[in-house]
């Protein structure tokens, strides 16, 4: 079980790579949209979050708080929801792309200083 447990963290790293690093790119690229790294980012955060939250479910020492869960979900299906609707469209708004980024920050923000 310690080994999933860290492949999904693994994983769950890797998509907040793509996410965050998509939204600088296009950020510095100039052209303020949703590239496929953002997309598939906040798939992976979605995915690999739940699927860290699942076997822990069982009790111990270590067993997360239900809040933290339950807000980095709200969190984490906001940020799906805001990067998949408007993934086709040649920009989005900056407001719009800088609530992904604030989301995104603050969600890891969650994970690291909620004990």
């Amino acid at each position: 079980m310690g080994a999933l447990r860290l492949i999904l963290l693994y994983v769950h790293l890797i998509g907040f790579a793509l996410l965050l690093g998509g939204l600088v790119t296009q950020y510095l690229s100039g052209t303020v949209r949703i590239n496929k790294a953002v997309l598939w980012g906040s798939i992976v955060q979605l995915l690999s979050g739940i699927g860290l939250a699942a076997p822990l479910r069982g009790g111990g020492d270590h067993e997360p708080d239900p809040i933290k869960l339950v807000v980095k979900l709200v969190i984490a299906l906001m940020i799906f929801v805001m990067v998949f609707v408007p993934r086709k469209r040649e920009t989005v708004a900056k407001g719009h792309f800088f609530a992904i980024v604030g989301l995104t920050l603050a969600n890891a923000a969650v994970a690291v200083f909620w004990r």
